[in-house]
């Protein structure tokens, strides 16, 4: 475990005596204490652990980080923003882009390409309607000087309600866009192949479909998803692991192989059926998890990093099952992403239906400093 990381913020914001709980399938569920609310950092002193780089925000979804070190975030309402190497926020969005927001829709998902010093693609996931009915689409935009010059739709017809429509995308280690859709509130489609809801999808950068696919001309990679929320890769072994939201109380993050059924709407967390997917952990009661990543400052890199909606970051040492606390006092988290200086940017976001902590114009991000 990082505990670089773990020393810097314990001294700045961590309550003391958190309590580290730890869930498996097989565990009797405990009840997770929530976390204390009145220590926090409110300054953007870049030498303090914890510093606000931007406030007063409307319900901010996900964060991505370029090379060059500008930071890329996205708000609900439809908004592609930009915070400059400096710090500066450009208070003109990169693109505004007309979403239907309310409730769990929106702009929800940001990725950019992994080669986007090169060729500026910026993908967005966002809520739309068409002929009265939610739909979801990917759109993949080019970026120059903090402007848009072209577009192109990646995916659309994915299936939208007022609900669980998923929403993250990353690329992943072999440089596919991996894409997490929700059930859209109709269960059963998780279940269906042919369906793109309740799904994690897995396209090629230009939306083809990559041959290697575990269905044939299809970009589902796996099924049985209620509302995937974080996908990150483990920097060694190179495998993918998901937070998944709820039905029933019950919050999950499995290890994810192409192909597989992870179970919803039949079972959450104990697959007693052989063609499910088990967790690696599950939480009751729900922890609300979100945004998901792994530790790239840790020599072993062995552990996950996850925000949750009920108002901390939690690290988890997926050998030995140990978790902790590292962050509380913010609110709702809902995404959290490294940079390539080890800083770690976490995304608050309280202005939302279902939040932790509702406090009006509070709504940021987050950096962590690397020691």
């Amino acid at each position: 475990m990082n505990k670089t990381l773990l020393v810097i913020v314990a001294a700045g914001v961590i309550a003391a005596g958190a309590v580290s709980i730890i869930m498996t399938p097989s565990s009797t569920t405990i009840p997770i204490p929530e976390p204390k609310s009145s220590i926090h950092s409110v300054d953007n002193n870049p030498r303090r652990a914890v510093s606000t780089i931007a406030q007063n925000l409307e319900a901010p979804r996900a964060v991505d980080i370029a090379h060059d070190g500008r930071i890329f975030f996205i708000e609900k309402i439809g908004r592609l923003r930009v915070i400059l190497p400096n710090g500066t926020f450009v208070h003109e969005p990169v693109i505004t882009i007309p979403v239907a927001h309310s409730q769990d829709n929106g702009l929800l998902g940001l990725a950019l390409h992994p080669r986007f010093d090169e060729n500026h693609l910026i993908y967005l996931f966002y809520t739309y309607e068409s002929s009265g009915k939610l739909y979801n689409k990917v759109l993949a935009i080019t970026e120059k000087r903090n402007k848009i010059i072209s577009e192109k739709v990646i995916i659309e017809n994915i299936p939208g309600a007022l609900f669980n429509n998923g929403g993250r995308l990353k690329f992943g280690p072999d440089g596919k866009l991996y894409i997490s859709t929700g059930d859209a509130a109709t269960p059963n489609l998780s279940q269906d192949t042919k369906s793109l809801a309740g799904k994690i999808l897995r396209v090629n950068s230009d939306g083809s479909i990559p041959t290697d696919n575990p269905f044939s001309d299809s970009a589902v990679y796996t099924f049985g998803h209620r509302n995937v929320q974080g996908l990150a890769w483990q920097p060694t072994t190179k495998q993918l692991y998901a937070t998944e939201e709820s039905g029933f109380g019950t919050d999950e993050i499995n290890l994810i192989r192409a192909g597989r059924n992870y179970g919803w709407p039949s079972q959450e967390c104990n697959a007693n059926d052989r063609k499910f997917e088990s967790p690696l952990f599950c939480f009751n009661p729900s922890i609300g998890a979100t945004g998901a990543t792994f530790n790239i400052t840790n020599a072993d890199k062995g552990d996950l990093i996850i925000g949750t909606l009920k108002g901390y970051l939690r690290v988890i040492h997926l050998e030995s099952k140990i978790q902790n606390n590292i962050l509380v006092g913010y609110g709702s988290l809902r995404d959290v992403n490294y940079a390539q200086d080890g800083s770690l940017y976490v995304v608050t976001s309280n202005n939302e239906e279902g939040s932790a902590v509702v406090k009006r114009n509070d709504d940021r991000i987050l950096r962590i400093m690397k020691a």
